[in-house]
This record gives C-alpha cells, sequence and structure tokens, in this order.
C-alpha cells in the first residue's frame, strides 16, 4: 500500500516551485513614444547588442550550410546575381521593405532604422571570422546554435520597445490594412519571400525547416525575460 504524506511533514526539499517566468507586456508605442517612454540608455543598448547577435546568428547559419531561413534564402538568391555582400543585400532589401511601409501608413522607429543596417554589418563581420566547418555534425551543431541564438536575439530587440524590424513591420501593417490575420500574413510572405529565392538559387534545406519550425517557440521562450518595462505615462 502507498503511503499518504500529510502535508504538514513536506520539506522545502520536497516542493520546489519553478521559478515564474516575469510578467511583462509590450506596450503599443509611436515612434516617439517609444523614445519618450524612459529607460533609453538601457534599452538602446539591448537594442544593439540584439540586433548584433541577430547577424551573427545568421552568419552561423549561412555557415553551417544546411538551408536557409526563408528571407535568408531571398537574400542569398539575390546576392547570386548582384555584386554585394551577403549583409549588403540584408541592408538593400531592408530599406526596399520600407519603402512598402508608406502606402500602409506606418512609422519606423529608431530600432527598425538600427535593424535595417545593424544586421546587416553584423552578418558580415562574423562571416569575414567564421570559417565553414567540415562534417555534417559541426556543420549541424552551427545550424542548431545559430537558430537558438537568433530567437534570442530576436527577443532582445523586440523587448527593447524600440520600434519593429522592416519585414515584421510590413507583416504587421498588411495584417492591419487586409483584415487578414498575422499568421496568415506572416506565412504568405516568407512562403513569397522563399520561394523567389529559391528560384534565384538560394539554398533550401533542413535549415529552412529548423528554423521555420523553432524560431516562433524560441523567440516566446525568451520574450517574457527580455522586454524591458516602461515608465509610460
Amino acid at each position: 500500500m502507498t503511503a499518504i504524506v500529510p502535508p504538514t511533514t513536506l520539506t522545502e526539499a520536497t516542493v520546489v516551485a519553478p521559478t515564474p517566468a516575469p510578467r511583462r507586456a509590450l506596450a503599443t508605442l509611436t515612434p516617439r513614444e517609444q523614445l519618450r517612454a524612459g529607460r533609453l540608455p538601457r534599452r538602446l543598448v539591448q537594442l544593439v547588442v540584439g540586433l548584433w547577435i541577430y547577424g551573427a546568428s545568421m552568419a552561423m547559419v549561412i555557415r553551417g550550410a544546411l538551408g536557409l531561413d526563408p528571407w535568408d534564402v531571398f537574400h542569398a538568391g539575390v546576392m547570386a546575381h548582384v555584386g554585394l555582400s551577403f549583409g549588403e543585400v540584408v541592408i538593400v532589401v531592408g530599406f526596399l521593405v520600407l519603402l512598402l511601409w508608406i502606402p500602409l501608413r506606418q512609422m519606423p522607429g529608431l530600432g527598425t532604422l538600427a535593424n535595417v543596417v545593424l544586421i546587416g554589418v553584423a552578418t558580415d563581420a562574423t562571416l569575414a571570422m567564421l570559417a565553414a566547418p567540415e562534417g555534417l555534425a559541426a556543420r549541424g551543431a552551427l545550424l542548431v546554435g545559430g537558430i537558438v541564438l537568433n530567437g534570442l536575439a530576436g527577443a532582445l530587440y523586440i523587448g527593447a520597445q524600440l520600434g519593429p524590424g522592416p519585414r515584421d513591420g510590413l507583416m504587421t501593417g498588411l495584417a492591419r490594412r487586409t483584415g487578414r490575420s498575422i499568421r496568415l500574413v506572416r506565412t504568405s510572405l516568407e512562403v513569397t519571400v522563399l520561394v523567389a529565392g529559391f528560384l534565384l538559387g538560394g539554398q533550401v534545406g533542413l535549415g529552412t525547416v529548423l528554423y521555420a519550425v523553432g524560431i516562433g517557440p524560441l523567440v516566446q521562450l525568451f520574450l517574457p525575460w527580455t522586454i524591458v518595462e516602461l515608465e509610460t505615462e
């Protein structure tokens, strides 16, 4: 017979409650409100660190050579036809995507503009220092590490609350203007750039699938710990 231990005999060593994630929420702010919401130095540092890690993690996935995320499939496809580096293509495409914000009446924040430039610079800098590994296991480890770091980096720059990236802003703007769900708009955009990138010669593979499946849960996992609480009026 299984003995039933009375609740009064349980010790702290017996029952250890997991530490809950902090309950923080993203605010809906205009670009001016983002700058006036307080804790700006802290948020700027987090933004820059997040964007740099984002670009570095993209380079890790590229060096893994097992398939890229949909937007990077497109960037790689474009790079194959122009005389620009990968990071330079990321920057140019970012600015072109920002032009699509105009009819959507989207206003970029400081983080949006930093996103366009810093990620491309960080990607090229990391590619210059990181050699492609030999062997499937090493490439797989680089791919998985890059995806996990990418999820953390995305949570960091989103949590800084200084404006969405150009591609995220395009997604939310289209969803608002068309009345369609975020899920449908995001899926449509990513399928479109994936197909276009593949036709241009971009690399599709296992990494493409892993990124598509894993990036959402990873950002959701890290985001509660990275949102900076604002001092809104």
